[in-house]
């Protein structure tokens, strides 16, 4: 078998949104590594965010941030290192504006809390709704995304300088460029001496938009998960074809 790494998205991959990992999808990733297979996760969030969303699972390592931030799971701390954590600079001022442009164009001008999120990596957040809004509001705004996309070449236009996905159930989410998930596993493969074809990536989010769609679009080996409860059966099967 020429597969030497499997590398993950985290919600709607191996957990729903912001809920720790099944037993069953926890029983999948060790299996995985008793085969001797590197389990890798390649995350839109921090990588300890992740960490405590896998209820602590020994994973190889973990990305995070879209490559900004990289982690090592250490046995003798039975704990990650964080042994890369990227601040990128952001003009802050010409963000608001754009957002704030966008938010008078489309109709979006009424929110709870903050116009934008900053966060400390340099990525940023369009919340639609606000920082503040209700998590119920911001579950029915836009279910199947179609209202984001309706604009999202727009804000990818508006926004040259970062990578824009259509991120969560109410906003778009802007990584600096380079940095997205492609990028992501093709320095951890420069860096850990593995060809594309030796890694296989695990994603739902592969629509436009998307923050697995670049990996989706590239040469890396992808395989849908569109229900995180059918990951069991979908690497049973994945496996046989490989081997």
């Amino acid at each position: 078998m020429n597969k030497k790494v499997f590398a993950f998205d985290l919600d709607g991959t191996l957990t729903e949104h912001r809920t720790w990992i099944t037993d069953e999808n926890m029983a999948v990733l060790q299996q995985l590594k008793d085969r001797g297979i590197r389990v890798v996760m390649a995350g839109a969030g921090q990588a300890r965010r992740i960490f405590k969303q896998l209820r602590e699972f020994p994973v190889d390592a973990i990305i995070g941030n879209y490559g900004l931030q990289y982690a090592i799971y250490r046995d003798n701390l039975a704990d990650i290192e964080i042994v890369r954590d990227l601040t990128l600079p952001c003009d802050r001022e010409s963000v608001e504006k754009r957002v704030t442009f966008l938010r008078e164009e489309h109709g979006y001008t009424e929110f709870a809390g903050d116009n934008v999120e900053f966060h400390p990596s340099g990525c940023v957040t369009f919340p639609i709704l606000g920082t503040k809004a209700d998590i119920s509001d911001k579950l029915k705004f836009d279910p199947d995304r179609k209202k984001r996309r309706a604009f999202y070449d727009e804000v990818v236009n508006l926004f040259p300088e970062y990578t824009v996905f259509v991120g969560g159930s109410s906003s778009f989410d802007m990584a600096p460029n380079p940095y997205n998930k492609y990028h992501a596993l093709d320095v951890f493969c420069k860096e850990e001496g593995y060809d594309h074809g030796e890694l296989t990536y695990f994603g739902d989010d592969y629509g436009q938009g998307g923050n697995d769609e670049a990996v989706f679009q590239s040469d890396f080996d992808f395989v849908k998960v569109d229900k995180y409860t059918d990951l069991p059966k979908i690497v049973e099967e994945y496996l046989k074809t490989i081997e």
